[in-house]
């Protein structure tokens, strides 16, 4: 397993951008998968974009194409999610989350290795 540590969450207007970063410790992140999760107050946890091992694939959830991407750094063992055109539907927690499995899932269960989240909060 793999330490995670998100930041960059914060209160943002609608329309606007925030970028989100998940460092990990530990000499596996390159070897895994990672995922964004998000969790609303009062929904379940869900996917939000994927990115395979060393960053050649990626998937994201329908409502955030087109506006949300994910990337990687593998030496900075860094992963990212820049968040574009934010709109208040977008608030919850964010997490990042390495995958157990070779492939890009978006089934939490999926994934062995969670950060401790960050508040994202848009405003209408």
């Amino acid at each position: 397993q793999v330490q995670l540590v998100e930041s960059g969450g914060g209160l943002v207007q609608a329309g606007g951008s925030l970028r989100l970063s998940c460092v990990a410790s530990g000499s596996s992140f390159s070897r895994a998968p990672m995922g964004w999760f998000r969790q609303a107050l009062g929904k379940e946890r869900e996917f939000v974009a994927g990115i395979s091992r060393i960053g050649v694939n990626t998937d994201y959830t329908e409502s955030v194409k087109g506006r949300f991407t994910i990337s990687r750094d593998n030496a900075k063992n860094t992963v990212y999610l820049q968040m574009n055109s934010l709109k208040p539907e977008d608030t919850a927690v964010y997490y990042c989350a390495a995958g157990s499995l070779p492939v890009i899932t978006r089934g939490t269960s999926d994934y062995d290795s969670w950060g401790q989240g960050t508040q994202v909060t848009v405003s209408s």
